[in-house]
């Protein structure tokens, strides 16, 4: 069944006249630049509309879908986010693999100019972050709010939008990367027309979870929607703040913020670290409270204490940003202020991890026995683990030792490599199968694999960045009895050279095991002989799953 025949004719026809619209917004962008990266990126468009033209016009005279489907969940945008999750995940993480490598092998980077580190480490993050993070957010995020509220998504064709405009903006920044293009913002590197789309693309994903919330059938919000609602809310918000630019002229891809010296910093890093907080925390502790009850049979240790952490993140996680700016020109007491809220920040978020494994009382047995249920404790343990290394490195003190320093990239990848990913992993190893109409996964024995490839990686990297930072931060603060450095940095430099090694092949595990993890989706989706028809159940007489 492809997606184009789940709609019914009117919705193919609204498909088929935002696909032309689209077509047009391409020509108009080709146009107006002539030549250059937005030129490239109208083409991009354009040929994306007229496939979708083709695509939906295929369908166009086909049969209607069941006329009970208003009955039934609407899974298919869902199945579409989850295989874009593992295709950018793919993409970012061998772009990051690849940086990784050129940091120990420097005369391994070809002589041309999209090779360079400055190109390409963008691209890691943007895919990684954004094209692996954002379609697994989004793709669970419908899952949920269906069972959770027991109602169908309220129209068929936002979800689409959603899904196609995110990864549109996703290709556009990446290859702008490439190109040469961006707004040197942390996290926040494409350009102004791309910045926009994303505006438009997220204004309807949030009117669309607050109309499917709207008309749900279950009185009580269940707290993963407190979490989805808090990412994509305060999230436009950051997006929309961090990226007011004036366009050099309608006609390019350049522009400059409207924020200037230090503001722009306090901007960058309160749009920043609330990234972290509301995209990489936020969201999937929504996931996390969802998938780890299902997946465990076990209900939320402490409904109150979810609740009571939600309210915790979301007030003391907005004031963090400034503990990035530590000894800079930002005022004092901006810098204390974001230091005292980072230390406070742990009291929630241990309160997230400690519910979390709470909830795995009197299920240890399943964790040792089922692989995808031991994604979701790895992710808990890393999370509790990160939040408080990240409260850690907020303070003054340590903060100078850390800054600058790979321990930061140590930290960062411990958030991401073993909370983020392991709690996508093991929601996907939960849906996917759902989805599919089977009871497990085609290649059971892959996700053990993929679990160890996952977890030995993610170590490997994590502590090799852990020692080098601290290696780092300490030959630059070592003098000799003259009160000259002890070391150069080129020394400094030099010492690294067995960590980067080592941060290579933990990444490259991690990457094998994300490789596995996709042909295992694969397989399972492509299996002939489902074992049982999907579960997608009537809505009336369904209780909230």
């Amino acid at each position: 069944m492809t997606a184009a025949s789940t709609l019914s004719h009117s919705e193919r026809r609204i498909g088929v006249g935002l696909s032309v619209a689209l077509v047009l917004l391409g020509l108009t962008m080709a146009i107006a630049a002539r030549q250059g990266v937005m030129a490239v990126h109208g083409a991009m468009a354009m040929i994306l509309g007229i496939f979708l033209v083709i695509r939906i016009g295929g369908a166009f005279y086909g049969s209607e879908p069941d006329a009970d489907r208003q009955h039934q969940y609407y899974d298919a945008p869902t199945r579409f986010g989850i295989s874009m999750t593992l295709i950018w995940a793919i993409i970012g993480m061998a772009a990051g693999v690849w940086v990784a490598a050129l940091l120990y092998w420097p005369e391994a980077t070809p002589a041309l100019p999209w090779t360079s580190f400055g190109r390409l480490r963008p691209v890691h993050t943007t895919s990684v972050i954004f094209g692996f993070g954002g379609n697994a957010l989004i793709a669970t995020s419908f899952y949920v709010l269906q069972r959770t509220s027991r109602t169908r998504l309220a129209d068929s064709i936002s979800p689409w939008f959603v899904l196609i405009g995110f990864n549109l903006f996703c290709a556009w920044a990446v290859t702008g990367y490439l190109m040469g293009s961006t707004q040197s913002k942390e996290y926040a590197e494409a350009e102004w027309y791309a910045d926009l789309w994303l505006v438009v693309v997220w204004v309807t994903y949030f009117i669309l979870y607050i109309r499917t919330l709207a008309r749900r059938h279950e009185p009580h919000i269940y707290v993963a929607n407190w979490y989805y609602m808090a990412f994509i809310l305060v999230v436009a918000m950051l997006h929309i703040v961090n990226n007011l630019a004036l366009p050099v002229s309608f006609g390019a891809a350049d522009s400059f913020t409207i924020w200037a010296g230090v503001q722009d910093a306090m901007i960058q890093w309160w749009y920043g670290h609330n990234a972290v907080a509301f995209f990489l925390t936020a969201g999937f502790l929504g996931m996390l409270y969802y998938f780890l009850p299902v997946r465990s049979g076990r209900p939320i240790w402490s409904y109150r204490l979810s609740i009571v952490s939600f309210w915790g993140i979301v007030f003391f996680y907005i004031w963090v940003g400034s503990h990035h700016l530590h000894y800079t020109a930002l005022p004092y007491w901006v810098q204390t202020l974001g230091m005292t809220f980072s230390v406070m920040l742990l009291v929630p978020s241990w309160a997230s991890a400690g519910n979390a494994i709470a909830t795995l009382n009197g299920a240890w047995h399943k964790v040792r026995d089922d692989a995808t249920l031991r994604f979701m404790f790895v992710a808990a343990v890393f999370y509790g683990l990160s939040t408080f290394e990240g409260s850690f490195l907020a303070i003054r003190p340590v903060n100078a030792l850390s800054h600058y320093t790979d321990w930061t990239v140590g930290h960062v990848h411990s958030g991401t490599l073993g909370w983020v990913a392991m709690i996508i992993f093991g929601a996907i190893y939960t849906l996917v199968p759902h989805l599919s109409g089977r009871e497990t996964m085609a290649w059971p024995r892959a996700i053990e694999w993929h679990f160890w490839l996952a977890i030995v990686g993610t170590l490997i990297y994590v502590i090799s960045m852990w020692n080098a930072g601290i290696t780092q931060g300490l030959m630059w603060r070592a003098y000799d009895e003259n009160g000259a450095l002890s070391y150069s940095f080129v020394e400094s430099v030099q010492a690294m050279a067995p960590y980067y090694l080592l941060r290579t092949i933990g990444g490259a595990m991690f990457l094998t095991g994300t490789v596995i993890c996709a042909l295992t989706c694969w397989a399972t989706y492509r299996a002939a002989a489902p074992l049982h028809q999907p579960r997608d159940h009537p809505l009336k007489p369904q209780p909230a799953e």
